[in-house]
């Protein structure tokens, strides 16, 4: 009855951590490097942007094209400004009710490689999958950007008391290289990525920093 008890358990555990599907014999996908998947919204280059001739002009307007990322629930949901986390496509509450914790890897009873471990992990004969990378947490609460305006993200951004102590520099690095960020293009199944690649995102980022890395108004 004991060994029954703790399978049970453990099945259940399982099965909580998923926030596609209840129920499903699990696997780990596995590849040799991280797949490019592309949304159905792409991400002009840079120099589409070139016919605006106001300098200032010009990079708020490639800081706009680079909130068609920051703005979509694979980076949304890694940004609440609430104790509480947000999953999926439609940014619903995470199940099981997970908070940041003071680490921002979740409560020491329920750290979030509890469930997330260092990659995808599809449900087997059905769709959904839970979400995996090392390592896998949420953005401190001061880097938190749900409600916010695009311009009020923007300058939260530029901020290094608010951005995690990163000059523009590191901020680009961030967006360009980072494997966290990168997992938005690489969600796993049941879960839309983010609009076109990180490698575009990254010359969006540097083509606003190199325009004075202006807000929208």
């Amino acid at each position: 009855m004991r060994h029954l008890f703790i399978f049970t358990a453990a099945a259940a555990l399982l099965t909580a951590c998923g926030d596609t599907a209840s129920t499903g014999t699990l696997e780990t996908v596995s590849t040799p490097a991280p797949r490019v998947q592309v949304s159905g919204e792409t991400l002009a280059a840079p120099a589409s942007f070139n016919s605006i001739t106001n300098e200032s002009e010009r990079s708020a307007a490639l800081f706009d094209e680079m909130f068609k990322v920051i703005g979509h629930p694979r980076c949304m949901n890694c940004h609440p400004r609430e104790g509480s986390i947000t999953q999926g496509d439609d940014m619903t509450p995470h199940q099981p009710m997970i908070v940041r914790g003071e680490d921002t890897f979740g409560a020491p009873a329920m750290e979030c490689s509890t469930c997330h471990g260092s990659e995808n992990v599809s449900y087997v004969g059905m769709e959904g999958s839970i979400p995996g990378h090392a390592p896998w947490h949420v953005a401190p609460l001061e880097m938190g950007w749900q409600g916010l305006s695009v311009r009020e993200i923007c300058e939260q951004l530029k901020d290094e008391d608010r951005n995690g102590g990163r000059t523009l520099e590191d901020l680009h690095e961030h967006n360009a290289e980072d494997g966290l960020v990168g997992w938005g293009w690489n969600p796993g199944e049941g879960r839309e990525p983010a609009p076109g690649t990180q490698a575009e995102f990254g010359a969006l980022t540097q083509a606003w920093i190199d325009t004075g890395a202006v807000c929208p108004a």
